[in-house]
């Protein structure tokens, strides 16, 4: 090959490896983007008045002079709504009752809305749901419920091939010529004077404890659960990988035997997680009964069995990777073989097989499936660490999924499944960076 050739084809590689780079950067900024900015109103959104009522009545936080000065300022601005609808109430008495029946169901549905808005009128009594307690506490959410009091959902079925379309009629068309006509243009003209919002940086929604199924506080107990059981899963899996791998590499003589069980560790590695997790549940709950039913330490040893022949494969190679003559130099000054295994061979090693552990870590910290049967709850508070043994623990993949399909109220909480995704990014992205920054360190450490 003459060198031009040769010069064009490395620029050729080289070309085709930048642009790579390039597709796996863009096709990870497109993925994480949507979680970065839709994640972030977990943490900083506007926060109604109704917002910080809450956070005082439930968490104890804020100054209580200043909020009952602000509430008691608001409540003067919902005064002239609430006032209308009285005097409208009183006026549906007297009318007859053709026009009673027109308006009795939309009346209904628009105090409905203003309830959901602004939370119970004066003189109701307080709702035993905390969710029902308080009117909207982010202002995003406000101005959603804002368009249903203003706006009512009607369909088009005028066109019977198609299914109904529907349109958004004003409220203020359905009860024109009445004394409540004058409520919409007065709610939406002074939405923001009624419910106050203010840009508020929610920090502890890593650190607080759920109320009322998320619809306040924060994410905690699954924050703390994905922890115990990603730090219990590599504790489990990375002794028994690093022996595993090292009997294969230095002690197993070829043969079929040895073939044979590197097959099924290879086939180990493709088995589909919910496999693991009714493994976990037959073998390690019903089985050995290593607690009474969920627990954290069940699914840390599921876990261990999701990600042990990644740790074997990754310390296998890192082993083979040590150069022969640090095992040569070893064994020729007298060292035994169990020795120069301990004390040169895997230091040497160990930058590779973190590189497994790492990887190992963020699968386990985003499995779903084989914690479900084993480990993951709905509902919980947060776990000491003496009752990991067994008791079970929300998780956050599990809670993203709860949340995203079988919450009463999804688009309530977007903000809160958005957050744990965010969360368990950065979780995940924290414990890499750690692994990473002590791989580097031994490196240095060895090379002097």
């Amino acid at each position: 090959m003459n060198p031009s050739t040769r010069k064009l084809l490395d620029r050729s590689f080289s070309g085709v490896g930048y642009f790579a780079i390039l597709l796996v950067t863009a096709a990870l900024l497109v993925f994480l983007s949507p979680i970065f900015t839709k994640g972030i109103g977990a943490f900083i959104f506007r926060g109604t008045v109704e917002y910080r009522r809450m956070t005082w009545e439930q968490f104890g936080r804020g100054e209580a002079a200043a909020i009952e000065q602000e509430l008691r300022e608001t409540n003067s601005a919902r005064q002239p709504i609430y006032e209308i609808l009285a005097d409208f109430e009183k006026q549906l008495q007297s009318l007859p009752a053709d026009r009673k029946r027109q308006y009795q169901a939309p009346l209904k549905d628009l105090k409905s809305a203003l309830k959901s808005l602004f939370g119970p009128a004066p003189g109701e009594p307080k709702p035993i749901l905390k969710r029902d307690q308080y009117g909207q506490t982010r202002w995003d959410r406000t101005l959603v419920k804002a368009q249903r009091a203003l706006y009512a959902e009607q369909y088009d079925h005028s066109d019977p091939t198609k299914l109904g379309v529907k349109i958004l009629v004003p409220r203020q068309e359905i009860f024109a010529g009445t004394s409540l006509e004058p409520l919409f243009p007065l709610l939406e003209r002074e939405l923001k004077t009624i419910m106050r919002p203010k840009w508020t940086f929610y920090w502890r929604f890593v650190f607080d404890n759920p109320h009322d199924s998320h619809f306040f506080g924060g994410i905690w107990p699954e924050v703390l659960g994905t922890f115990y059981l990603t730090l219990g899963a590599v504790l489990l899996a990375v002794p028994v990988g690093v022996i595993s791998a090292i009997y294969l590499v230095e002690y197993a003589r070829a043969g079929t035997a040895v073939q044979i069980l590197r097959t099924f560790i290879s086939t180990l590695a493709g088995v589909p997680s919910i496999v693991f997790g009714l493994f976990g549940l037959a073998f390690f709950i019903n089985t050995l009964r290593v607690s009474p039913s969920k627990s954290v330490l069940a699914g840390s040893l599921t876990l261990a069995l999701l990600i042990l022949p990644v740790v074997i494969r990754s310390a296998e190679e890192a082993i083979r990777a040590v150069p022969q003559t640090y095992k040569e130099a070893a064994l020729s000054l007298g060292s035994s073989k169990w020795r120069t295994v301990v004390t040169v061979i895997l230091p040497a090693a160990l930058p590779g097989i973190l590189t497994g552990v790492i990887i190992s870590m963020g699968r386990a910290a985003g499995e779903t499936a084989p914690i479900i049967f084993t480990a993951a709850v709905s509902v919980g508070k947060s776990l000491k660490v003496w009752q990991v043994f067994n008791q079970p623990t929300p998780t956050l993949p599990w809670n993203i999924y709860n949340l995203c399909t079988e919450h009463q109220a999804v688009d309530e909480i977007r903000h809160v499944q958005y957050g744990m995704v965010l969360t368990l990014v950065g979780l995940v992205l924290a414990l890499n960076l750690i692994a990473i920054i002590l791989r580097a360190r031994i490196l240095r450490r060895l090379r002097g």
